[in-house]
């Protein structure tokens, strides 16, 4: 129907149409506008048509073609998993597989031989080869040794076009190790081993380690050691360590220098694990010798036994040697030992020890009664080196000795009621002894010699360690005696027998029928017959009246010790005080009252009052003044001279008060116009002074104005 003339135009659509496929739309001719891939996309379907160029009208149906894309060698051989790692043991045989390699090729595998794949070894001969149609990596070297090398690389290629010229080629690498096996037997590198260890270290202490080398690893090089002779195979053990290579030998029992000083071992280390296949490599263990030398160390000293044990009777003499402990110098110096008892375990000092032959000693009156077992430590202290010290542990028991009487237990104190008949049981007592003997205490009562006839009370040894008192008699009266007393012999059955008396207190109570205690009137507060209430009631009214007198008495006294005042608020501070000490001012009543001065009729001696003040320390101011003064009576013999009255009459009497002291006025009067006349702030000023002021302070310091020239000295005198 295309007749060239243009009319019809041809349409392409479908897969890459207009993008990898277009279509000339004159011609019908398809052509491609980019590179086409077959491993991207093999083949499309494309549609085409012819329309009318002018009405657009379809000439025919749509056509569908495919369009194939026919291969070509293009991709070479690729190893999607490469590098590889690849692991076969050591000693392996030839041919021995490694690892399988797959190579694979992009191209069509129906098409030519784009991609068939042909493997070559291009690194790694002569140990290792690969099949060229399968890729599987072999050993082709017999024996290689993993302790000669163990790693290995291997470089692998694969081409494609049946590995013909021209063909593509692609490589991987393949890293292999060589994995160990038991081939190598383990081996000491010492023939002989030299060891030393001080004999002091306790059991189970590292002495030191050995090993044997095993050029195989992991559990192929794990080793088992063990003492296979020797004269230290019962002194030593050997182990393995945590990691299973090396030997540890530690101590087995203690070590002693003196005794032993050197050991000799003969040590095996085999491989635990074993391969059969390699057995004739063997034997896969080996031998060596290990010396151990024991060091000398300074011990302490050593007692003859772990412990001791003393048993001593109680009544043991002091300075008694118990026992005798003994300790040596386990050194071959064998120094000097010296003994202590330890202050602490001994607190009371019950015990001594001699200090160099260990005896053991009493230095106190042993009691089991009060310590029945002494735990005491005993020190042994070398001579020469006193660091080195042990002790031992010494129990004393003190045995019992029967030394303490029997007595009456609980209290001493029993009543018999007053309707009580003869034979009537009132008590049972039982005694106790701090005593414990071995047969068990049996206890003996008895009434004292001096009460065996009482004719109230007996008694009755039931020989079961009680005794029962019982009464004598009936018709019990409180008008008779109403307290007895009862002394009672106890004696032990032990040597050397023991006795005690113990008195028991028997009131009389009265009680209902039933033997019920309802009152006891005790002895000691029982009121005599002849003495009646209204008697006592007298005696202590009297007592009450004589009371209030002594108070009365001592009230009036205390009243007449108060001084006479005439003007106590104006006179209260001119007290004469004695100061015989550094207290009192004041307050000291002691003092002579100057009221007496102002007073001078109220003023009475009193020969017969003794002084309660101090003897006088001074002698009498009086003595130096004239007698003429002191009799004169002038015009100035008021207060001045019934002073030196009073200071003669102490002189002369005394009895009389008060005596000569010292006395100290410490009143200043009213102040002084004159105000403060200290010099201590004059020095500070370098003028002279003015004092005519003196002149206006009075006839008081006309004296003072004279010395300072300023008083107009024919001036009469202003009095």
């Amino acid at each position: 129907m295309d007749k060239g003339d243009g009319s019809i135009k041809y349409i392409l659509t479908g897969e890459g149409a207009g993008t990898t496929f277009t279509i000339d739309d004159s011609t019908g001719d398809i052509h491609a506008i980019q590179r086409l891939d077959r491993e991207v996309k093999a083949q499309y379907v494309l549609r085409a048509q012819a329309r009318n160029r002018l009405t657009d009208r379809p000439l025919e149906p749509e056509s569908e073609f495919i369009v194939k894309i026919q291969d070509i060698n293009d991709n070479e051989p690729r190893f999607l998993d490469g590098p590889y790692q690849a692991t076969v043991p050591e000693m392996s045989k030839i041919g021995t597989s490694v690892i399988q390699l797959t190579a694979t090729d992009a191209d069509d595998p129906t098409y030519g031989n784009s991609a068939r794949v042909v493997y070559s070894i291009l690194e790694g001969q002569p140990y290792f080869s690969v099949d060229a149609k399968t890729g599987m990596v072999r050993v082709s070297l017999a024996d290689m040794d993993r302790e000669t090398r163990e790693n290995y690389t291997v470089v692998i290629q694969a081409k494609d076009m049946g590995g013909q010229l021209g063909g593509l080629a692609g490589t991987t690498t393949v890293n292999i190790t060589l994995s160990d096996v038991n081939d190598n037997p383990p081996m000491f590198d010492q023939r002989l081993y030299q060891m030393s260890v001080p004999e002091s270290v306790p059991v189970g202490s590292v002495v030191g380690r050995i090993w044997a080398k095993d050029r195989d690893t992991g559990v192929n090089a794990e080793m088992k050691y063990s003492i296979i002779d020797g004269d230290g195979r019962d002194t030593f053990d050997i182990s393995t360590d945590p990691t299973n290579l090396f030997g540890i030998i530690t101590v087995k029992k203690p070590l002693n220098f003196e005794n032993k000083p050197s050991y000799t071992l003969k040590v095996e280390g085999a491989n635990t694990h074993l391969d059969l296949a390699f057995h004739h490599r063997g034997p896969f263990k080996d031998v060596t010798i290990v010396h151990v030398s024991v060091e000398d160390v300074d011990e302490p000293p050593v007692f003859d036994l772990p412990a001791y044990y003393i048993e001593l009777p109680e009544d043991t003499e002091i300075g008694t040697v118990m026992k005798t402990v003994s300790a040596r110098d386990p050194d071959a110096a064998n120094h000097t030992v010296r003994y202590s008892i330890e202050r602490s375990s001994d607190p009371e000092k019950y015990f001594y020890i001699e200090i160099t032959s260990g005896s053991l000693m009493t230095v106190r009156l042993l009691d089991r009664e009060e310590v029945g077992w002494h735990n005491i430590t005993v020190l042994a202290m070398e001579m020469n080196n006193p660091t080195q010290i042990s002790s031992v542990s010494v129990a004393v028991k003190v045995l019992d000795v029967n030394d303490n009487p029997p007595s009456l237990t609980d209290y001493l104190e029993a009543y018999v009621c007053d309707n009580a008949k003869a034979g009537q049981l009132i008590q049972t007592v039982t005694a106790v002894d701090p005593d414990e003997p071995l047969g068990g205490q049996h206890f003996y009562y008895s009434l004292a010699p001096e009460a065996a006839n009482n004719p109230n009370f007996t008694l009755r040894d039931n020989q079961d360690n009680t005794a029962w008192i019982l009464t004598r008699r009936g018709g019990w009266s409180h008008q008779g005696q109403t307290v007895f007393y009862l002394p009672i012999i106890i004696s032990d059955s032990e040597q050397p027998v023991q006795t005690s008396t113990s008195t028991l207190t028997i009131r009389l109570c009265s009680c209902d029928q039933g033997g019920n205690v309802m009152s006891c009137n005790a002895e000691a507060y029982s009121l005599p017959t002849s003495l009646s209430r209204g008697a006592l009631i007298a005696i202590l009214a009297c007592i009450f009246v004589l009371l209030v007198m002594i108070l009365l008495m001592l009230s009036l006294r205390s009243h007449h010790k108060k001084p006479y005042l005439c003007d106590e608020e104006e006179n209260v501070h001119e007290n004469i005080v004695r100061y015989d000490d550094e207290g009192g001012g004041e307050e000291d009543t002691e003092a002579f009252d100057i009221a007496a001065m102002w007073n001078p009729r109220e003023a009475h001696p009193n020969l017969g009052k003794m002084r309660q003040d101090m003897l006088p320390e001074i002698e009498s101011l009086s003595r130096y003044i004239p007698q003429a003064c002191v009799m004169g009576g002038g015009g100035d013999g008021g207060v001045h001279g019934y002073v030196l009255a009073k200071l003669l009459e102490a002189d002369m009497d005394p009895c009389a008060p008060p005596y000569d002291s010292l006395q100290t006025y410490a009143y200043e009067g009213e102040g002084s116009v004159a105000e403060s006349l200290s010099s201590l702030q004059s020095g500070t000023s370098n003028t002279d002074h003015e004092y005519d002021y003196l002149n206006e302070w009075g006839p008081r310091f006309k004296k003072l104005a004279e010395m300072y020239g300023v008083l107009d000295t024919n001036s009469p005198p202003p009095w």
